[in-house]
């Protein structure tokens, strides 16, 4: 499991493998940082390298990696 997997689950509220615009809504909610809808579709989008419009473990795991 790599080292993001874990965090990934956690906020993979529907377990299907993948992070949604509201599963991020949810996860901003649950931090005490609230986003607007429009807020979380485009840190969605921003994430989503393959245009599906959801967010994968690969594609988390990049970017998370990329922000070290």
């Amino acid at each position: 499991m790599s080292e993001y997997a874990v965090t990934f689950d956690l906020v993979d509220a529907d377990k299907d493998g993948l992070i949604s615009a509201g599963e991020f809504l949810r996860l901003m909610e649950v931090l005490g940082q609230p986003v607007s809808q429009e807020a979380a579709d485009a840190a969605v989008a921003r994430l989503d390298s393959d245009g599906d419009g959801l967010i994968s473990l690969d594609e988390f795991s990049a970017y998370l990696s990329s922000a070290r």
